[in-house]
């Protein structure tokens, strides 16, 4: 399936079928039972044809002296807030910050379980009225995709400082209830001086805890870090993603190449962490000191230069991520991994259980496309 603007999209008619919704997490793992961490989630780990089951502890045994993870430090924003459009009341869902001052927002119609219900933006010039009599003001659309991303404009306001007093973490029906912020914040979460962040959670760094990273180290598995700051997910059309701001460093981009060059293998935690890292990356598969905006649609035409493997979440069969775990893995290998993932009762979304990609290995490893 292709969609309106030319990217291939994952499609819903895959083998493996449909999510039930039973396998949704509803709640993060530590508070699932008595003496659970974060880390107390399920690891699925695929290598071509063979699929293993391990708990996510056991992830430094699947990685070896060498490898070298790609993490995003990029901090989870108290993104939805509550407003009111005429006598309506609305929850706008901060998304990205341009360089302009301007934010480009979602508006959502609450339901008492979540920010759920999509909700058409605009016209231009449509007024919201956040906490304080603060106005927030439609100005036009995001991209001609369609009117769910707006670019609006909040005057003589702090933002950042609104979203700290006013905000919450944006959440989904399948959850539970509201968690408070620090449940959305990873491990390797640093906070932006500029008050910037991801709206949402870059989730598959979630079950990482301190232990855990000390052992990987302690191990040989190195880290680098980079940012990329994530916007509004389409939560029911599975849209490929908006363009989002990103950067790697120098000193990250010279030990991933020094990772390579040394025989190790580049695990990126997280789809973002592989859109941050294939932008900085040239044809020569080396990667260099970058930051920007990223429009960057990683699909199995375009494959992957930097990257060998994935420790990512489970993801819907529409979900337009699946492309991306497809150019690293290629499409029958995650049909195989996600069929046993539904037999094997995974949970799904940001509180659910992990898959690691890693690269066939042996004669007849197949190794992905790097043009």
């Amino acid at each position: 399936m292709t969609t309106a603007t030319g990217v291939p999209q994952a499609g819903g008619g895959r083998a493996w079928g449909q999510v039930p919704e039973e396998l949704s997490a509803r709640v993060p793992a530590e508070q699932r039972g008595p003496g659970r961490d974060r880390d107390s989630v399920r690891l699925l780990v695929s290598r071509g044809v063979p699929v293993s089951h391990h708990a996510f502890v056991e992830l430094p045994g699947e990685l070896r002296a060498g490898d070298l993870l790609i993490v995003n430090t990029s901090a989870t924003l108290a993104a939805a807030v509550d407003g009111w459009l005429g006598h309506a009341r609305v929850v706008v869902h901060f998304s990205t910050r341009g360089d302009d001052g301007r934010w480009a927002v979602e508006l959502r119609d609450p339901d008492g379980r979540g920010t759920t219900r999509a909700r058409a933006g605009g016209p231009a010039g449509t007024v919201v009225r956040l906490p304080g009599a603060v106005p927030l003001v439609l100005e036009e659309p995001l991209s001609a995709r369609g009117p769910r991303l707006w670019w609006a404009r909040v005057p003589d306001t702090d933002v950042p400082g609104l979203l700290r007093r006013h905000g919450r973490p944006i959440r989904y029906s399948y959850t539970e209830r509201d968690q408070p912020l620090s449940v959305y914040q990873t491990v390797f979460a640093l906070p932006c001086a500029d008050g910037g962040g991801s709206a949402e959670m870059p989730s598959a760094a979630r079950p990482f805890t301190a232990r855990l990273v000390a052992e990987l180290v302690s191990r040989g598995v190195q880290f680098a870090p980079v940012t990329l700051h994530t916007g509004v997910a389409s939560a029911e059309a599975h849209e490929p993603p908006y363009p989002e701001r990103y950067e790697v460093s120098a000193v990250s981009a010279r030990l991933i190449n020094a990772a390579r060059a040394g025989g190790g293998r580049i695990i990126a935690v997280g789809t973002t962490a592989v859109r941050a890292v294939e932008s900085a990356t040239g044809t020569d598969g080396l990667v260099r000191a970058a930051r920007g905006w990223t429009g960057l649609v990683v699909t199995p035409e375009r494959g992957v230069r930097a990257v060998d493997g994935l420790l990512t979440g489970l993801h819907e069969p529409e979900a337009s991520h699946l492309l991306m775990l497809e150019a690293i893995a290629g499409g029958a290998a995650i049909d195989r991994g996600y069929a046993e993932a539904l037999r094997a009762r995974y949970l799904w979304h940001e509180f659910g259980d992990v898959h690691l990609i890693l690269p066939e290995e042996g004669p007849h490893s197949e190794h992905c496309v790097r043009n």
